[in-house]
């Protein structure tokens, strides 16, 4: 066997399918690393991709040339575009995955990527020469050397899952867990802790009825994650649906609670604030009457659902008892039972801005071991520690990207100047710039790097060089043409907007909040425009934002200018934040425990987010 690399990825979950990929792509000789070959690119929780600010991760990871977006397109059985009530900074793409074959096509894309090797062994130790990493050592004594290591080992590093007072070794229910790293990281002097993650039950969907819950069906007319044309939006799509928890439930759910390991003390460390489990959301929330379940189907032909919403770790027939009390569910057959995990992560503090560690060089850490949860936070992790990691082979400088570049910035920014004593999920409230930050823009943003860096093709520059060019070509001919008021005001009155008393440019009208592309393209010349230079729907979505909210673009570059000239200020001794109530909970709950001294302490404190230190500048007249 070719023992001698330049990048080794331990790991092959979504943060070690990217970080291979990247490496690969970009010349450098590597090894992936897995203790299955099997459950490469496992999804380990729900059957989805994308989210709030999840989705604008995957177009990002996209369109610097990663594989996400393209797995995501091909393997979907349903999309949404998410907040489309609200602003294009809010909008976020969500895929329901065939978990099956979302598997299946990663692994089948990661073998037809040329520089990459695979082996199938436990990496139990790392070798190391001073304080540069030379290599890693396999449960089998096989020692492969290497120039840099990506070390992705999610949830595995000494896992322990938890049913009821049931404890047992796990990386994953039905895998066994990884031993050994964590050890050799602690002797090198890195500061270690504990994280949990939890899972739903699974059930089989012959067993519900789905008359009685509420149908959650796909957009109707879906888009698509990648910007490249190699998917197409789905044609076919199947429903997710919608039940309730209910007073009877959580009641149930409490009979078991002296036997739960989120009460009883078995588990000591901390879960996801935004994704807790049932008996937790029930005992935090002691007054909410019933708590939503979205039945999420595992593919396009599979009969196994997805009980999002109900993770917990109480014994089974716990579990299986409070289900059946569920509207859908009074006939319900549990596949597998929810449990909990617990493993090992290393705070992020520890890493540079690049994701290589601060004590050994060439070593990288990316996904859950830095604290984050969620496969689109792994996976963005996983593709800059790729990227840095062939660039340090190059002996080059690493790749960072700004906080006002990406949301990708804006996690690996969080994670190393602020670390995370929880599972750091994304969020479009801790992006300051996410006017910036869109879903729709992300190729404008990151493929040219994407291309400099030989992670995407040509094929894909050209797409966004076209796209921009009519783009702008499109907006000079709303600034340049104008209308006469016989042609506008039938759709200004439609609107009940004021109406036009002489000529004016179309940019003035379309500008208008209530007046849209739709509208535009009631105008004969508008229409000619768009058939004549044949400008499809990313055009028109993306010329529509850039008319409509050019002057809140500009407004949020002068915020953040006037932010970071504040960031000092200086906070008054024992403030007391729940006087403040447009402060987040998490954000009031933090700061009233830390009493940060200045605003810009209080900025690096985990869950105080942009917004929340735009209220305290604010309430202090800044």
């Amino acid at each position: 066997m070719d023992s001698n690399y330049d990048v080794i990825v331990v790991g092959a979950g979504h943060a070690g399918c990217e970080a291979a990929a990247a490496a690969a792509n970009m010349g450098a000789k590597t090894l992936l690393v897995t203790m299955n070959l099997q459950t490469i690119a496992q999804m380990s929780c729900n059957p989805a991709m994308g989210g709030i600010a999840k989705g604008q991760i995957v177009r990002e990871i996209d369109a610097l040339g990663g594989y996400s977006g393209i797995v995501s397109d091909k393997t979907a059985i349903q999309f949404k575009m998410l907040n489309q009530s609200k602003g294009p900074a809010m909008w976020s793409p969500r895929v329901q995955s065939d978990r099956m074959r979302f598997a299946e096509l990663w692994r089948l894309m990661l073998e037809q990527t040329e520089n990459l090797d695979f082996y199938q062994d436990m990496v139990t130790s790392l070798l190391y020469h001073g304080d540069r990493i030379t290599g890693v050592r396999t449960s089998l004594g096989l020692d492969f050397n290497a120039r840099a290591v990506v070390l992705t080992n999610g949830t595995f590093l000494n896992g322990l899952i938890h049913i009821g007072e049931k404890q047992f070794g796990g990386g994953r229910a039905g895998e066994r867990a990884a031993t050994g790293i964590t050890e050799v990281l602690v002797d090198l002097g890195f500061d270690t802790g504990r994280m949990k993650t939890g899972t739903p039950p699974r059930v089989d969907g012959r067993s519900l009825d789905f008359s009685k819950m509420i149908e959650q069906p796909g957009d109707d007319d879906p888009q698509k994650f990648s910007y490249s044309d190699q998917t197409n939006p789905l044609t076919e799509q199947r429903s997710c649906h919608m039940s309730y928890t209910s007073q009877v439930v959580h009641d149930l759910l409490r009979e078991g609670f002296d036997r739960s390991p989120m009460f009883n003390g078995a588990i000591k460390s901390t879960g996801p604030r935004y994704c807790p489990s049932i008996e937790d959301k029930i005992h935090r929330f002691a007054d909410k009457e019933r708590h939503q379940l979205f039945v999420e189907p595992e593919g396009w032909n599979t009969i196994e659902y997805y009980i999002n919403g109900f993770s917990t770790s109480l014994p089974e027939e716990v579990q299986l008892k409070a289900l059946k009390a569920c509207a859908g569910f009074e006939h319900v057959k549990m596949f597998r039972p929810g449990y909990a995990i617990e493993y090992d992560y290393f705070p992020p503090t520890q890493l540079k801005h690049s994701l290589e560690t601060k004590i050994i060089s060439g070593l990288f850490f990316a996904g859950q071991i830095n604290g984050t949860t969620g496969y689109e936070e792994a996976g963005a992790q996983g593709l800059m520690a790729g990227i840095n990691a062939a660039m340090f082979c190059r002996e080059q400088e690493p790749v960072i990207l700004r906080r006002d570049q990406a949301y990708i910035g804006v996690l690996i920014d969080d994670l190393i100047t602020k670390g995370t004593e929880e599972p750091y999920r994304m969020f479009t409230s801790r992006a300051e710039f996410r006017t910036l930050l869109r879903q729709d823009n992300a190729d404008y943003r990151l493929t040219p790097l994407g291309f400099d860096l030989g992670i995407a093709d040509s094929g894909r520059m050209a797409r966004m060089e076209e796209k921009y060019s009519k783009s702008e070509a499109f907006i000079d001919f709303f600034k340049n043409t104008s209308v006469a008021p016989e042609h506008i005001n039938p759709i200004l009155s439609r609107h009940e907007s004021s109406l036009a008393s002489q000529s004016d440019k179309l940019f003035k009208f379309f500008s208008r909040p209530n007046i849209s592309m739709q509208d535009m393209l009631g105008l004969d010349a508008v229409s000619a425009h768009v058939a004549e230079n044949q400008l499809d729907r990313e055009v028109l979505e993306q010329v529509e934002i850039q008319v409509k909210y050019s002057g809140y673009i500009e407004k949020e570059k002068n915020n953040a200018a006037k932010l970071t000239k504040l960031e000092g200020i200086r906070i008054p001794e024992n403030f007391d934040y729940s006087r403040l109530k447009s402060l987040s909970y998490e954000a009031r709950e933090k700061l009233s425990q830390i009493q940060p001294r200045t605003i810009s302490q209080a900025s690096r404190i985990s869950g105080v987010s942009p917004n929340d230190i735009s209220v305290l500048l604010v309430f202090m007249g800044r």
